[in-house]
């Protein structure tokens, strides 16, 4: 398994969020994470990004617990890419220059090599020619698409996508969610929290139903949105097919 989830518990003061939580990823394996507000999918990103820490249980990436407190989460994060849904770029730096940062000032890496990278990953996503522009002047798109491809210069063994359309304006969303079809067309591995079923549907292979910060069901795509078992999956899916969202 790329990431093991086993018993994870995760409290703000009294408030449970997440509650003995388990979930396997495997390699190459894409999981869409689903659920209402507040039923953990982002809490569980940040704890497996080590950005929150644990109260209990244990997440493991490539067989390594990742939540023991001697593990250098620096050295782990290397290894995990987050995307958030508000793209976080730097407003005073150019796209090379946000997407460059990390690997020259925190993992030592040539600056030529870096941006050779960069280089070569913004030509993949049709953004090269934006690489000395400024973020706001890009789409919410491209500057989203710029956020992946900060994620994705390290090399991560694992991508996290944390509702990386839900900032987007509707004729916007296509082009990333494009983007991340390619990556799973590479064999990216990747966890992703979305509201957008229908691209769950085509893009995962396997769909968590998170409920109360626990994994009430899982399963192939067509199953869990189209079948469910859990009669509060039913429930939930059901005012998102009101919603129009389905």
């Amino acid at each position: 398994m790329v990431l093991s989830c086993t018993d994870v518990r995760k409290t703000f003061g009294s408030h449970v969020v997440l509650d003995g939580l388990t979930l396997d990823v495997g390699e190459h394996e894409v999981v869409a994470l689903i659920g209402a507000s507040g039923s953990g999918k982002s809490t569980l990103l940040r704890c497996v990004n080590l950005l929150a820490e644990i109260d209990d249980g244990v997440i493991r990436l490539d067989g390594e617990d990742i939540t023991d407190p001697r593990v250098d989460p620096d050295a782990v994060r290397q290894k995990i890419g987050l995307v958030f849904q508000s793209y976080n770029l730097f407003p005073h730096m150019s796209v090379l220059d946000n997407i460059t940062l990390a690997p020259v000032r925190v993992h030592k890496r040539p600056a030529n090599e870096a941006r050779d990278q960069a280089m070569e990953w913004l030509n993949r996503v049709g953004l090269a020619d934006k690489s000395g522009s400024y973020p706001d002047k890009l789409s919410g798109g491209q500057q989203q698409r710029v956020a992946i491809v900060r994620a994705l210069v390290n090399s991560p063994r694992l991508l996290l996508l944390d509702e990386v359309t839900s900032a987007l304006d509707p004729e916007l969303v296509g082009e990333v969610l494009t983007m991340i079809r390619d990556l799973k067309g590479e064999g990216m591995t990747m966890v992703l929290a979305t509201h957008e079923m229908g691209f769950a549907r085509q893009v995962a292979d396997r769909v968590a139903f998170l409920d109360k910060g626990r994994v009430l069901e899982q399963g192939p795509p067509e199953q869990v949105l189209g079948d469910p078992v859990e009669a509060r999956t039913r429930q939930f899916l059901a005012r998102i097919i009101e919603a129009g969202r389905l």
